[in-house]
C-alpha cells in the first residue's frame, strides 16, 4: 500500500501557543496543493483530519475528500489555546518524563493518538491513498513502521506542507499479532520526505 502522508500548511496562530485540536485557519493552501498535486498519482483518494488547517488543503487537492476524526492532531485538553509558558511547569515535566503515556488534563496521551491513527490506516481500502493530517499523527505512524523509540520519532522533521511517501506491506505489518521471539518483518519498503 502506498500512503502519502501530508502535513497541513502553517496555521494562522501566534507563536508559542499550544494548539493540538484547536481549530484554527491555515495559510492559503493553494500553493501547497499545486506543488503536491504533481507528486500524487491521478485519482488518489484523499482522507483528512476535519480540522480547518487540514480540511482546506484536502479540499484543494481533491473534489470529494473524506474526513476522519482518527486523523485529528493530539488533544491537549485544557492546554489548548494556552501559551506554553503559562502551562504549569510540573505538568510539563511530568509529560517530558513519560511522553508516550502522559495524559494532559482533559486530553489524551501520545499512545492514544498513535492507536487511533493506526486504526484509521488499518481501515483503508485502495491504493494509493493520501492522508492530510498533522505532524503528531504522521510522526506516530512513522514511528510505528520504522520501529523507532518515541524519543526518536517524536523529533522527526516534518515541514508544513510536506509529503512523506511510505510503501507498506500490510500483510506483514506488525499491526498484526506477533509472538514472543518472532522477528518483526519490516513494514517500510520506501521512505521519502519532501
Amino acid at each position: 500500500m502506498q500512503l502519502f502522508l501530508i502535513r497541513h500548511p502553517p496555521p494562522r496562530l501566534a507563536a508559542g501557543v499550544c494548539y493540538g485540536q484547536l481549530d484554527v485557519d491555515s495559510e492559503d493552501p493553494q500553493p501547497t496543493a499545486r506543488r503536491l498535486r504533481a507528486l500524487l498519482p491521478a485519482t488518489t483518494p484523499v482522507i483528512a483530519s476535519p480540522l480547518r488547517r487540514a480540511r482546506t488543503l484536502a479540499e484543494a487537492l481533491h473534489p470529494q475528500p473524506v474526513f476522519d476524526e482518527r486523523l485529528l492532531e493530539i488533544s491537549f485538553g485544557e492546554w489548548e489555546g494556552v501559551a506554553w509558558e503559562q502551562i504549569d511547569r510540573r505538568l510539563l515535566d511530568a509529560w517530558a518524563a513519560d511522553v508516550l503515556h502522559f495524559v494532559t488534563p482533559g486530553g489524551e496521551s501520545v499512545a492514544m493518538l498513535q492507536a487511533r491513527a493506526l486504526d484509521c490506516v488499518r481501515s483503508l481500502r485502495g491504493n494509493p491513498v493520501a492522508l492530510v493530517t498533522h505532524a503528531g499523527v504522521i510522526r506516530a505512524l512513522l514511528g510505528h513502521w520504522l520501529h523507532l523509540p518515541i524519543d526518536e520519532w517524536s523529533r522527526l522533521r516534518l515541514d508544513f506542507g510536506s509529503l512523506t511517501l511510505i510503501e507498506i506491506d500490510a500483510s506483514r505489518d506488525d499491526l498484526q499479532q506477533t509472538w514472543p521471539g518472532q522477528p518483526r518483518a519490516p513494514a517500510i519498503l520506501h521512505y521519502l520526505n519532501r
